[in-house]
């Protein structure tokens, strides 16, 4: 893990908040990519899956202590939130994970999250409302895949974190600058 002060204040990143999963899930949604979306496209590596709360973009490295403050401050006030798999969904690059948000947590920490990110001045809030998932695979041309959702049961993330995307030929490689617990 790194810290907010290991980068250049006037050096831009590419940010997002995220919750991050716990390895047996990280290795259920493994072996259910192998399964059921071979061939389709890139899959998403094991260490990059996580639940999106909020991207970010190319942001100044000097506003990353305010942006880790505010995920901070959501994440402590967060109730426990329990994901489950309900559906795989495809845009027009990328398959996902739809996940139940079962007690409405996450929802909660998103919008708490995106309140502080707002406060401080470096996001707008999407027009449409959040949507828990996971990025599974990415793809050139859309597969029109319908597998059936992976059965991994209920889960709890097992924390957020402020992750830096750096983009590769090979695909975006995430780093993770600043892991926060969830609830007080």
């Amino acid at each position: 893990m790194s810290s907010a002060g290991s980068v250049a204040g006037n050096e831009h990143l590419r940010l997002f908040c995220a919750l991050r999963l716990p390895d047996e899930i990280l290795d259920g949604l493994e072996r259910w990519q192998r399964e059921q979306l071979a061939g389709a496209g890139r899959p998403v590596a094991h260490g990059h899956l996580h639940a999106t709360l909020a991207f970010l973009g190319r942001r100044p490295a000097s506003e990353l202590p305010a942006i880790a403050a505010a995920l901070r401050a959501a994440a402590a006030a967060a109730g426990e939130i329990v994901f489950s798999p309900s559906r795989y969904r495809e845009t027009r690059s990328v398959g996902m994970l739809v996940l139940e948000d079962e007690t409405g947590e996450g929802a909660m920490l998103a919008g708490r999250l995106f309140d502080g990110l707002e406060g401080v001045g470096v996001y707008e809030r999407e027009q449409r409302s959040w949507l828990p998932h996971v990025t599974v695979v990415r793809y050139r041309e859309r597969p029109r895949l319908r597998p059936p959702a992976p059965e991994l049961g209920s889960f709890t993330p097992s924390d957020a974190a402020v992750y830096m995307s750096s983009l590769r030929p090979t695909g975006a490689e995430y780093a993770v600058l600043e892991a926060v617990p969830l609830g007080g």
